[in-house]
């Protein structure tokens, strides 16, 4: 379920069923990191629609936390934890962060078990329907860590 109206009315009749929500965590830079950032951000945002086509009716796919890459990372990460906190309080069962940016590895520790970390693939000079296959294969990969995750948290 993606983060619109449509999908929200189904969120909210249905919330018994939807217990899980994912927050794509992506890097914003306009320095020197513009292309870091830039392909981070389109790699997650693509690998999250896949995901949602996965398990569409389980879980929720929030609008991308973002933060600045010169940004401390215990600050960003306290940040994350109250979205997290808020979607705790509102039902919702278990919550991923979503990321290929390595420096969350860092403050893991803080984010319980909730952290995923994909390394990023170039994407820029691939062409559309290759994009997708590579991403279909990054989702059958995800969902095997999702499940062990789901696992562990019940």
């Amino acid at each position: 379920m993606n983060w619109n109206v449509k999908d929200i009315e189904v969120f909210e009749a249905e919330k018994a069923y939807i217990d899980t929500a994912v927050i794509p965590v992506v890097p914003v830079d306009f320095g020197k990191d513009i292309r870091v950032s830039a392909a981070q951000s389109e790699f997650i945002n693509l690998l999250t629609l896949h995901l949602e086509r996965q398990f569409k009716g389980r879980m929720m796919m929030t609008p991308p936390f973002t933060y600045s890459m010169s940004s401390s990372a215990e600050g960003s990460a306290s940040r994350l934890s109250r979205w997290a906190e808020e979607l705790t309080d509102s039902g919702v069962k278990h919550i991923f962060f979503l990321t290929s940016d390595s420096g969350w590895k860092k403050v893991e520790d803080e984010l319980g078990d909730r952290l995923i970390w994909v390394p990023s693939i170039p994407l820029e000079n691939l062409d559309e329907q290759y994009k997708h296959s590579i991403m279909e294969d990054q989702v059958k990969q995800l969902l095997n860590v999702i499940v062990q995750k789901w696992q562990k948290n019940s």
